[in-house]
Order: C-alpha cells, then structure tokens, then sequence
C-alpha cells in the first residue's frame, strides 16, 4: 500500500510536492493556454529538477545519475500526475529504455547522445491492420535488409533513429528469430507515410520501410531476443501508464470533492444528495482497489521477478478505473466540465488513450489468461 512506503520514499514524496507547488504550478500559471510549453519554461523545469535530484532517477549510476527503483520510480509517477499539471513531462531526466545494455559502438552512437539529450529515438512495435506480414529483415553478409511497415510510432516525427521490432531470416529463408535494430530516421529508404496526432495531443507517425540496409551491429542484444526485449520495455512502460492513471484518479478525487462541498445554486451542497455521494463512494472505492493494485505490483517489481501478468492485470485495472472515474467527475460537474481548457476536459481527453497504449485492454486480457493457462504464470 502507498501508506507503507519506507521513511525515506515517504520524506522523498513531501519533497515531489514541495517541488510541484513551489516550482510548477506557479511556472504553469504564465503560460498562455492557447500556446505550447515555451523552451525558456521547459528549461527552467529541468534546471530546477536537477537542483531537487528528481532530474537523474531515470538514468544509470555511470551518466552522474541516481536512478529509482519500480517503487520508487512508480511513486514519483503517481505524484507527478495527481499534480495534473502539464510541465512534469519534463521533471525526468531522458532514460536509456530499451538501449539500456548498449555497448561499443552503440552505446557511443546511440545510448551516450540519447543521455546527454543530444539523441531522440522512438519506438517501433506496431503492425498496420493492412500488413500482408509483419516486418521482416534479410541478413546479407555484415548487414540486414529491412522491410515492413510500424503504424503507430509515438515522437516518430522528431525522433533521430527508432528502435524497430523485426522478424529476421538468414539468405537462405531460414528464420533467425526476432531482433529489435536501431534504424536511423535519415537512413535512404525509411519514409514518413503518414504523420498523425490523436485526441489527447500525442504526436504518431506511420513508417515505411523500403529495402533499408543497417549493419548487423545495428542489433540491440543478440538475434533472437528481439520480443523479450521488446516487452521488458513495454512492461516498463506500462507501469508507468498504471501510476499516471492512478495519479490522475487521485486528482479527481480532490477535484470533484471540493465540488461537492461547496455552495450550489440549488442552496445546498451537491454532496448532500444521496444519490451523489453513492457515485463519489464508487469513485473513491475503484481508487483506492486501484492504487492498492499499483503499488503491490510496484513491490513485486522490485524483487526483479517475471511479472509480465501481474503488470498486465495492474495496467487493465487501473486505466479501466481511470477513465470510469475520470468520467464520472465530468459527470457530477455537469456541461463545464466538457469545456475546452477546464482540468477535466483535458484529463478526458487523455484518459481514453490509456487503454491502448502499450496494449489494448482485451488484447491484454488474452495475453494474461495465456499466460496463465500455458504457462502457469501469474498470482492472484
């Protein structure tokens, strides 16, 4: 539970707050909401970030960082969206991601820029509808010949290379196994086909790839390690999603109260109605099952155990309890809170996109009970 945290992640979450009410929401309150975060407020945010520490948990002890744990990292995420404020997407300092055991030379080209902030990559998992077969690579002497196509690649568009998983077959049409390779944007033969962002402000591009030529030593691990690798960073990103979704249930929660107790044109309160407090006690009920959930599988994270279904099952959950939640706060607050620029018209908005990213919710159901059914993985 997030009321047993140790003493020093408890000290470290007064500090996250500190840090929101005395440095980001007095910058949030300039910025013209018709306008985009200003570069000058961007920086101010990670110059102060770096001066509180949180700037480095997300990067390797070896770049001058601190980096956190999955409790640690999954606490500060859920504080950071219960803040509901749009500059903590620049508190964290750029993290290795899947590049995290780069070596040579890609660690040199690759993982060191992308550290510094010099480099910008993207992630390329997802097969169009359309795909007669999913991305694949021919290995031909010291580098490999790539073709396919990935729909949904968030930041593609202002990403300097993508990490693209690919299915690999030798010259001869034996199959090698899946890779994840390291394509760079400007490489010939990568191609924007089309560039795209969804309703929650999210920049996507879908990539081509036509007879592109990387060499082998592009290949993030070893041939045949591509999927793990690929899902060891998705499952790290879905904790992630499951923390923000539970901040944002935590914001509403406060947000809507404050609603209910104060004055309404009727003459008094909305929370003295029956029927409204079932629905606030349904609100709070899903959150607190949810933020339970979060940090149990937190706690399991941090034994380093395969919890691929456990952080299934957490991701499903809470999102699903987000945007219930979330919805019904526009609910109680009626047409103003469908208003563009009210709080939570733009937490609507993003709230949705939850349950796709990183895996659908049914896909995900499927994926847990095979889990379970055939591969015995996964508790209760």
């Amino acid at each position: 539970m997030p009321d047993n945290l140790p003493e020093a992640l408890v000290s470290l979450r007064k500090d996250a707050n500190q840090f929101i009410n005395e440095v980001l929401l007095p910058l949030d309150r300039e910025i013209d909401d018709e306008q985009g975060v200003p570069r000058v407020v961007q920086e101010k945010v990670r110059q102060a970030s770096r001066g509180a520490g949180f700037f480095y948990k997300t990067q390797p002890a070896e770049y001058g960082g601190d980096p956190a744990g999955p409790l640690e990292l999954t606490m500060l995420r859920e504080t950071w969206a219960a803040a509901n404020c749009r500059l903590t997407q620049y508190i964290f300092g750029p993290g290795p991601g899947i590049l995290h055991a780069a070596t040579g030379d890609m660690k040199k080209n690759y993982l060191d820029p992308v550290l510094r902030g010099d480099k910008r990559g993207a992630f390329g998992f997802t097969e169009p509808d359309s795909a007669t077969r999913p991305s694949w690579a021919r290995i031909e002497g010291e580098s490999m010949l790539i073709n396919g196509q990935k729909s949904y690649v968030t930041g593609g568009a202002t990403a300097d290379f993508v990490s693209v998983l690919v299915n690999v077959e030798y010259k001869d049409g034996s199959k090698a196994g899946t890779a994840m390779v390291i394509i760079d944007r400007e490489v010939e033969g990568v191609k924007v086909e089309h560039e795209f962002s969804s309703m929650e402000g999210g920049g996507h591009v879908s990539l081509v790839f036509e007879d592109v030529r990387v060499p082998l030593a592009n290949v993030i691990g070893k041939l045949g390690e591509g999927m793990p690798r690929a899902l060891g960073n998705i499952g790290n990103v879905r904790m992630m999603v499951s923390a923000q979704a539970v901040g944002m249930c935590v914001w509403t929660l406060e947000f809507i109260e404050k609603h209910l107790l104060a004055p309404h044109r009727t003459g008094t309160p909305l929370g003295e109605r029956e029927g409204v407090r079932l629905r606030f006690a349904d609100m709070r009920i899903e959150t607190y099952v949810a933020r339970s959930a979060l940090y149990r599988t937190a706690r399991l994270a941090e034994t380093g155990e395969n919890i691929v279904n456990e952080t299934i099952a957490t991701k499903v959950f809470c999102t699903e309890a987000a945007g219930r939640i979330v919805d019904m706060g526009v609910q109680l607050v009626g047409g103003h809170g469908l208003v563009r620029g009210h709080p939570l018209e733009k937490l609507y908005r993003e709230v949705r996109s939850l349950r796709l990213v990183e895996g659908a919710s049914d896909l995900l159901r499927i994926n847990l009970v095979k889990g379970r059914l055939e591969l015995e993985k996964g508790r209760i």
